[in-house]
């Protein structure tokens, strides 16, 4: 079997870019590292053929990436994936361009048609996305932070989020809780065509239902008071709630100190389990047992197989959703149910 790109990388100790960057001429690499490259070349025999040499000269080395801030969203969640994804461009020798236009479909045409970029990531990924339709006219590849029903060959990255509702539910059904109430991600994400949202929600109220619990779900907030209204509502129409699962950034962000006014306390008064990042609840300073979100690992994997599939598309393998496994950090906000 001919040598790749991959395999030269490999040897040389070096990304596929950079290799990339060697062959074309594109960005001044270190003597050092041309050695090195030049060596593994030689060893493994590789020769780069004329359609790998042309699309390494026409490369612009810019990742185009895809996300609208909406004025109804909790901005600290969205960052949490866009700086990952910077950042994995970046060591990866390729800049970004974050396009927020938004005339979604006419962005993907303008920026693919016209060379701009050489791969794409999608961020605020619907169910139906329309970005999808004109992508798959572009010669770029593209991969999805998210999962798209519409979202066949192509490449997509997202937590596994059905079982993310069932870990919650049974660590809550473990310790005896029986009356839970579920805090949601707002209801514009649902009318958005958000499906992380309610795989979580349809996943929890069903494992609910199989261990005797009842769930009652609310649609979350993201701004002050909604946050605090929909927590009373909570609260006060079902006094016998014993546990909180909360899948709303803003929400588990605010619920520190909403505790804390209403006198309460986890897990003395309420069990509580969030769906969030380890640095999200670093940057907010919650003590919660949570669902690990990992943005960074999403960004990162989902960078690395775009750039693979630039550099090596046959090595790169069919397009397909990967789900990450969700993990269980206990950090002791939820306790077994006492008479």
């Amino acid at each position: 079997m001919a040598a790749t790109i991959g395999d030269v990388a490999r040897a040389a100790g070096v990304s596929r870019s950079t290799v990339s960057y060697v062959l074309s001429g594109k960005r001044p690499i270190s003597d050092e590292t041309r050695i090195r490259i030049q060596a593994a070349i030689e060893e493994l025999g590789f020769t780069p053929n004329a359609g790998a040499r042309a699309l390494a000269t026409a490369q612009t080395n810019v990742l185009g990436l895809y996300l609208q801030f909406q004025e109804d969203e909790f901005a600290p969640a969205m960052l949490q994936y866009v700086l990952p994804v910077s950042a994995a461009a970046r060591e990866h020798g390729y800049d970004l361009l974050m396009v927020t236009d938004r005339d979604l479909e006419g962005a993907v045409r303008r920026t693919t048609s016209s060379a701009m970029v050489d791969g794409v990531v999608l961020l605020d990924v619907t169910d139906d996305d329309p970005r999808l339709a004109p992508l798959r006219h572009a010669t770029q590849p593209a991969v999805l932070i998210g999962y798209a029903r519409n979202g066949e060959g192509f490449d997509s990255f997202d937590l596994d989020f059905g079982e993310a509702a069932r870990m919650a539910v049974d660590h809550l059904a473990g310790l005896g809780h029986r009356d839970v109430a579920l805090i949601t991600p707002p209801c514009h994400v649902y009318d958005r065509g958000g499906s992380y949202a309610w795989r979580f929600r349809d996943a929890a109220v069903e494992r609910a239902a199989r261990h005797g619990i009842r769930v009652i779900a609310y649609d979350g907030d993201s701004r002050h008071p909604g946050i605090e209204a929909v927590l009373d509502q909570a609260f006060d129409a079902s006094p016998g709630i014993t546990a909180l699962i909360v899948h709303n950034d803003a929400t588990i962000a605010a619920l520190p100190a909403y505790l804390n006014a209403r006198g309460m306390s986890a897990p003395r008064d309420v069990s509580v389990v969030g769906l969030f990042s380890q640095e999200f609840g670093q940057a907010f300073s919650l003590p919660f047992t949570s669902i690990e979100t990992s943005p960074d690992r999403l960004g990162r994997q989902a960078v690395t197989q775009l750039i693979r599939r630039i550099v090596d598309p046959l090595g790169a393998g069919e397009p397909r959703p990967r789900f990450i496994e969700p993990v269980l950090v206990d950090r002791e906000s939820t306790g077994p149910l006492t008479a």
